[in-house]
């Protein structure tokens, strides 16, 4: 039996997926800090591309202990972490670290293998590309968007104007109190 991928984006009104940090703020409320602990307990790997996995392994390791950060640090840094990269492996040519792999060849093959090995979950955690790219070929079982109720204006978009027309399903719904909708979708499969 094949492990469950998953994937968790926050999106504005608008669409926009990038740099929620920006936006999202003031509607994130604790439903939502225990929605996130949900969906990522059961979690063992994590799909990352190279941008994010820079930014976070150069955090997380050494971020502060604070009441904020302990739950997410003590889960993302003993994860094992799969990155997706062309350029990363020329800068670490002894491995990389913070628990982590180069993805080589094709990263949705990978991820369909990965799939097939022992473990808990698989968390698709970015870019933006990487997440699309997962779910359009049917890596993602289930893409888990907290909508909230803000236009952020700019930014980018996690479905642009290069994806075809596709049919999905609503697997589960949801509100919180801070007026986010969290949705959670499959493909849906073709006749």
């Amino acid at each position: 039996m094949s492990r469950k991928t998953i994937a968790h984006l926050f999106h504005s009104l608008d669409g926009v997926v990038e740099d929620p940090h920006l936006w999202q703020f003031d509607a994130f409320g604790e439903e939502d800090g225990v929605a996130m602990d949900t969906h990522i307990t059961p979690v063992t790997d994590a799909v990352i591309g190279r941008q994010l996995w820079t930014e976070w392994s150069q955090y997380w390791p050494n971020a502060g202990q604070s009441e904020d950060t302990d739950d997410f640090a003590a889960w993302v840094n003993p994860v094992r972490k799969h990155v997706v990269s062309s350029t990363l492996g020329d800068g670490h040519p002894d491995g990389l670290p913070w628990n982590s792999t180069l993805i080589t060849g094709d990263p949705v093959d990978y991820v369909r293998n990965l799939r097939e090995t022992d473990g808990g979950d698989i968390a698709v955690l970015g870019g933006i590309t990487t997440v699309r790219t997962m779910f359009l070929a049917g890596v993602i079982d289930e893409l888990t968007l907290t909508i909230h109720p803000v236009i952020a204006g700019t930014g980018r978009h996690l479905f642009d104007d290069t994806v075809p027309t596709t049919r999905l399903r609503l697997l589960n719904e949801s509100s919180t109190s801070t007026g986010n909708a969290v949705l959670t979708y499959g493909l849906r499969p073709t006749d």
